[in-house]
């Protein structure tokens, strides 16, 4: 297994297979044909006397040495990449990226329309938005799978940098005919109602519940789902209230019968933070697009 045995163009064809999980897109984003791929993939293979992927459905999986092999590699190769990228700038005009963002369905309904209208004038560049269980966060973003990720703040390490991109206040929703639309709400009100809660989780307050808690109140919940899209087509043809993000309750009312009406209390604002991993942050082609998210929000 000596080094002068291995040709190091590989290692970037290994390290695109691991992270696109399949030998087309991988040989999309190198801009090969899928044969040359699976030629790399071979003297791969040959070189480390493993499989280093298996197939499974449309994945490819990657072996318990391959995983190994990744982890120690990967400094390495981050390292000569910053290294090159120092002496190459990004044109997003003329070169070709896929950026990868982790992004919850509130973040893509507030953030993807403005991104592609900013990115009208560079065709060559594209979007993948995913979401990501947010315990596989950092993984991901460490290993290249994702560029960045917007979501609430989070618990990280010290290899993940992140800030607040914005703050988000909380609204009350209601159907515009609704008796509370025409009367100022109290917090006698708000409790006399039901409500929707919007929740991954299939139990637990949300956050609006724990500063209600402070008050010594807590509100009737007549309906949990798990996206406030559907939640808000539950109160436009209901009496159920929805306290949720200002931005994108915004969005859904200009095309819904629904009224957005103040809060009963000062309930606190949701912050929202851009990740990314350290590795990569002096990128060329990272730091800009992380400024055009900081403009963006």
């Amino acid at each position: 297994m000596a080094l002068n045995r291995l040709d190091l163009n590989l290692l970037h064809v290994f390290d695109t297979i691991y992270r696109e999980g399949s030998l087309t897109r991988a040989a999309k984003a190198l801009h090969l044909t899928q044969p040359a791929v699976s030629h790399s993939l071979s003297r791969l293979r040959e070189h480390f006397d493993d499989p280093l992927f298996s197939r499974q459905g449309n994945q490819m999986v990657p072996t318990p040495l391959a995983r190994r092999f990744l982890e120690s590699m990967r400094p390495g190769l981050t390292q000569i990449q910053s290294a090159v990228n120092q002496f190459h700038a990004f044109d997003p005009a003329s070169q070709r990226k896929t950026y990868s963002l982790a992004l919850r369905d509130v973040l893509e309904s507030t953030f993807l329309p403005q991104l592609i209208s900013r990115l009208e004038g560079y065709p060559e560049l594209e979007i993948s938005s995913q979401r990501i269980p947010r315990r596989d966060m950092e993984t991901q973003l460490a290993a290249g799978k994702l560029d960045f990720a917007v979501d609430v703040l989070l618990p990280v390490s010290n290899q993940t940098a992140h800030e607040r991109l914005r703050k988000d206040r909380l609204v009350v929703l209601a159907r515009a005919d609704h008796w509370l639309a025409k009367e100022s709400m109290t917090m006698d009100r708000y409790l006399e109602a039901k409500h929707v809660l919007v929740s991954s989780r299939s139990e637990g307050p949300g956050i609006e519940d724990f500063e209600l808690s402070r008050f010594g109140v807590q509100r009737q919940i007549r309906l949990r789902c798990q996206h406030y899209y559907a939640a808000c087509r539950v109160v436009e043809n209901s009496d159920l209230l929805l306290t949720m993000p200002e931005t994108y309750a915004r969005i859904i009312a200009e095309r819904a019968d629904i009224a957005i009406l103040t809060p009963p209390a000062d309930l606190p604002a949701i912050d929202v933070h851009l990740y990314w991993h350290k590795a990569y942050e002096r990128e060329p082609a990272l730091i800009w697009f992380r400024e055009l998210l900081r403009e963006i929000a």
